[in-house]
């Protein structure tokens, strides 16, 4: 089992977006898939109850139950689990990066977003220092510097590694979640769905090549 934690020390960075899109992206590609809501908000769980299809399953828990639910979802026979976080609460980003094969870090490319990523590299630290990108998110497609130069300063100034994928400012990251769908579901020739299967492809080849998830490519449905 996959598990993917998305963690940020700021509300509205995209984290619950960017695990809804994973999440729709994995259960597409034939894996068993569930998200696991540690934010109060419940905003991954609200999504569901607005959601016509069956998957992916969502669970809202507290931090404590995190582990007893990982392992339940393990027997389950779940092969990922995309762990959704609070947007400031050290204690649930360390949990699920500590959980974590994978950690991304959503951020918008704005001063009160980047200037977070220093706690984040922190509580990164304390859990044990999980393989771990900054995911750039809300990039405008007419921004002055490009996906690339922005990575790169990105990178340089804070000592993460960052994503090769973006996700770009469009309209249907906001409206596809209000009728419990994803990017994918709503506009699926779209750009935005093309980002998030791109994410989803790279998170992908990450994990078949982490040693402890070799068999991941036999647990398709």
């Amino acid at each position: 089992m996959q598990i993917i934690a998305i963690i940020g020390q700021k509300g509205g960075t995209g984290k619950t977006t960017t695990a809804i899109g994973l999440a729709v992206a994995a259960e597409r590609a034939g894996y068993r898939t569930a998200i696991l809501d540690l934010d109060p908000q419940s905003n991954a769980a609200n999504w569901k109850d607005r959601r016509q299809a069956d998957g992916p399953a969502v669970e809202s828990i507290q931090p404590g139950r995190l582990r007893q639910t990982l392992k339940a979802a393990e027997d389950a026979g779940a092969n990922y689990i995309f762990i959704d976080t609070p947007g400031k609460s050290d204690t649930a980003a360390v949990d699920a990066a500590r959980a974590a094969d994978l950690v991304l870090i959503p951020v918008r490319p704005q001063i009160f977003d980047l200037e977070t990523l220093s706690a984040v590299r922190d509580a990164l630290r304390i859990a044990g220092s999980p393989p771990a990108y900054v995911l750039l998110n809300g990039i405008h497609p007419s921004a002055t510097r490009s996906p690339t130069e922005q990575r790169d300063v990105i990178g340089n100034a804070f000592g993460l590694p960052v994503c090769p994928v973006h996700l770009s400012h469009r309209a249907t990251f906001a409206e596809a979640p209000t009728t419990g769908q994803a990017p994918q579901e709503t506009e699926p020739n779209g750009k935005a769905a093309a980002e998030l299967e791109a994410l989803f492809a790279f998170v992908d080849k990450a994990a078949l090549n982490m040693p402890a998830q070799k068999k991941l490519a036999e647990a398709r449905k």
